[in-house]
């Protein structure tokens, strides 16, 4: 962190402190805007009670002794607390990815588990963007946005999301959660309403929470909840939060309705379009450019740069104001390093390639169908296919005999999702070949989550599509 102000202090949101980034080098920074996505839920709750509580939350608020003498190890409750976490199977361990699908050794052979939607983490063009700004720029940005952290290609990129998502302007963070809590903390304080999605993620839990103002979770996809929410008053101002494309379900939110409600009750819209962006809508803009909202004066997007553009960070869209407002307020702007340039130079190059390949978006989207005909899942909104299996057990169970059959899958247990729905989480790529699926159609029936014994691997080497053979 490059700024500091004195513990305890705020910054003022008025207008008297403008704090104007400018880039390094010769070229100066493009201006800049937001945009945000975020559902809403029934009943107003406390900030610090957005979601339900899991078996994990539960776990962790365990009711241990109070006061008296220091104890020998002051944090030997640890290791109370993991075994709980084990019994429950909801531990969880880190495995270091191949560099590529069967190197090293790995059994991985195709990645359902990862986010690289549209396959550019590794296209070569995306590899030289960033190359070539690691050489230009150096390692990292140096400093805050505000003080030394704002390179000419942050400016480029923020140009050219802006011009692809619709919008006026753009800005770029560190990544799609400091984007999310950047955007909600500043659109939103004590004395506002936010209405969020019970199925948000957890980005944009954590920002109602320190954004400080009154929050309102609904069920999810409930616009009635919402406009109950918004109809009972008592706020100054307020913003419906919502994701686009759900994370772990992947559905789609009612955005047109959403936007209705919410501009009746002079409310804005944020969508969080990571899972959006590159996937969904003309191009790939996104799934507020498909529902003809972007570009809204009400309507505020967050993106992230990890998933269909294969790197790293995030950025919020909206109006001129919205991101003039955010460079002067949001902290998760202020006060954090900049995106290193490499990100920056990637994601553009991802960006520029997206644009000139339209049918990518396309292609990914047929693969999620094919791998929701696989399983029996429901017809998805993007490129995230959910295997529902109920407790963590199967779903841990499911997930390693997957891997064993060389096929990589996300496994979500709680808290990441309620408990009671732990599942396969399925990632399509527009990249992926027949003989990727017929591989993966030979794990999922491995680990029985295959919807019908027809697909096998002759049926698709025969050259029959997936959702013709299921039919069948």
């Amino acid at each position: 962190m490059s700024a500091r102000v004195p513990t305890g202090r705020r910054l003022p949101d008025g207008p008297g402190l403008r704090a104007g980034g400018h880039p390094r080098g010769t070229v100066r920074a493009r201006t800049l805007a937001v945009v945000t996505v975020d559902n809403a839920t029934a009943a107003v709750v406390p900030a610090t009670r957005t979601k339900p509580q899991t078996a994990t939350s539960v776990a962790n608020t365990a009711t241990e002794p109070t006061g008296g003498p220091p104890t020998a190890d002051p944090l030997a409750w640890l290791a109370d607390h993991a075994r709980g976490r084990e019994a429950a199977g909801l531990r969880r361990r880190l495995h270091p990815r191949p560099r590529t699908p069967a190197a090293d050794g790995s059994r991985v052979r195709v990645d359902l588990a990862g986010n690289d939607y549209l396959g550019l983490g590794r296209h070569p063009a995306v590899v030289e963007g960033a190359a070539r700004a690691l050489r230009e720029w150096g390692t990292g940005s140096t400093g805050s946005r505000l003080v030394t952290g704002t390179t000419a290609l942050h400016g480029e990129l923020e140009a050219a999301l802006a011009d692809h998502v619709g919008f006026a302007g753009a800005l770029v963070f560190s990544s799609g959660y400091t984007a999310n809590l950047g955007c909600l903390t500043g659109l939103a304080g004590p004395g506002d309403l936010i209405v969020s999605d019970a199925l948000n993620h957890a980005s944009i839990v954590d920002a109602c929470r320190l954004s400080r103002a009154r929050v309102a979770i609904t069920p999810h996809g409930d616009v009635a909840a919402v406009t109950a929410a918004l109809a009972a008053g008592g706020w100054r101002r307020a913003l419906v939060v919502t994701e686009s494309v759900f994370s772990a379900d992947g559905d789609a939110a009612p955005l047109a309705e959403l936007h209705a409600t919410a501009r009746a009750h002079g409310a804005v819209l944020v969508v969080d379009e990571a899972h959006g962006l590159g996937v969904v809508g003309p191009a790939g803009r996104g799934a507020l450019a498909a529902a003809g909202l972007a570009g809204e004066p009400d309507v505020v997007a967050t993106v992230t740069l990890s998933k269909a553009l294969g790197g790293q960070g995030g950025a919020v869209l909206g109006t001129a104001a919205v991101r003039d407002h955010l460079i002067d307020t949001a902290r998760a702007f202020i006060f954090d390093t900049g995106l290193a340039p490499a990100s920056a130079g990637g994601a553009l190059a991802a960006l520029t390639h997206l644009r000139a390949h339209p049918e990518l978006p396309a292609a990914v989207r047929r693969r999620a169908d094919e791998l929701a005909a696989l399983t029996g899942a429901p017809r998805p909104a993007g490129a995230v296919v959910s295997v529902l299996l109920g407790e963590p057990e199967p779903a841990v169970a499911a997930a390693a005999t997957c891997l064993a059959h060389g096929v990589a899958v996300g496994c979500f247990r709680p808290p990441t999702v309620p408990a009671g729905t732990s599942r396969l989480r399925l990632a399509a790529r527009a990249d992926l070949t027949d003989a990727d699926l017929a591989l993966a159609t030979e794990a999922f029936a491995a680990a029985g989550v295959l919807a019908s014994e027809v697909l096998t691997s002759e049926v698709l080497a025969a050259g029959v599509p997936v959702t013709e053979a299921v039919t069948r």
